[in-house]
């Protein structure tokens, strides 16, 4: 039952992140039926286990700002905390067995309030009493099918170490698109377009420089239209918030998008984020508006 009560979970989640791996936590809380039974995949532990299950847990949880400190080994791997500090606790315990029988789990990281990225399957590969601590590393999906069909799955550690590398740069993306849409209210900051399926989150300075830093103030919330014309200095943004067309773009004949979606957002000014602390970076955007302008 149990078994088939987690393939279940992972073919739900399967399409439920068919076009976005971020997933919000009412959803995960209300979960899926199955024979009957309602299966949540998360709770009040970070530690879950459904009520059908007897003892290894269905999932486990990071919350943004949460109490525990995940963190990530030398050797690339997730590090996942205990509950508490009892080693014997039951949900402890639980992961413990999982990592015996080699059960796949699913990981649910918190990006920003109530929006997780699903990971799924993922192993816990080693247990440190000494740091009330396990060792979580992530599969491919392929491996649960071999799960089922042998019992077995095989421990490829430099395969499941570049997978987990992987996620970590899922992670990293994802993070920063959240965070910078939650601060610009799931708006385009130049034309105020509100479907968050159509929405980016566009570096002011490239992700890699130095100052390319995956931080809210070095981030624009653009609709793909916008992102597109700002990384290709069609439009750029000066150091006071205005927005510039180019000269030769403002002289061209075309057609209604752009006249209304490009030409018509010249001096106009960004729709910034309600908190101060999160308005982009004004020397970030003079370094930005250089390029721009050099290109013009």
């Amino acid at each position: 039952m149990e078994e088939l009560v987690r393939l279940a979970a992972f073919e739900w989640l399967q399409k439920q992140t068919e076009y976005d791996d971020v997933i919000s936590r009412s959803i995960l809380e209300r979960g899926f039926e199955f024979q009957g039974v309602r299966i949540t995949l998360v709770g009040p532990s970070g530690i879950w286990k459904p009520r059908v299950f007897s003892s290894i847990p269905l999932s486990i949880t990071t919350t943004p700002k949460g109490p525990y400190e995940d963190s990530i080994t030398e050797d690339g791997f997730l590090i996942y905390k205990y509950r508490g500090t009892d080693p014997f606790h039951r949900d402890n315990v639980g992961l413990r067995e999982a990592m015996r029988k080699k059960i796949p789990l699913i990981y649910f990281h918190g990006i920003v309030p109530g929006r997780y990225l699903a990971v799924w399957p993922v192993f816990i590969i080693e247990d440190d009493p000494a740091l009330l601590s396990f060792v979580v590393a992530v599969d491919e999906r392929s491996s649960i099918q071999r799960l089922v069909e042998t019992d077995v799955v095989s421990e490829d550690y430099y395969r499941r170490k570049y997978i987990t590398s992987t996620v970590k740069s899922r992670l990293h993306q994802r993070s920063f698109r959240e965070r910078v849409l939650a601060a610009y209210r799931n708006q385009c900051t130049f034309c105020r377009l509100k479907h968050s399926e159509l929405l980016d989150a566009a570096h002011i300075i490239a992700d890699g420089s130095e100052w390319g830093l995956p931080v809210v103030s070095n981030g624009l919330s653009l609709c793909k239209i916008h992102h597109a014309a700002f990384d290709r200095h069609l439009v750029g943004v000066s150091p006071e918030y205005d927005i510039v067309v180019r000269k030769d773009l403002l002289e061209e004949i075309d057609g209604p998008m752009l006249k209304h979606g490009i030409q018509e957002l010249h001096g106009q000014r960004l729709i910034l984020p309600g908190s101060k602390g999160e308005w982009p970076d004004r020397d970030r955007l003079s370094l930005r508006f250089d390029e721009f302008r050099r290109v013009i």
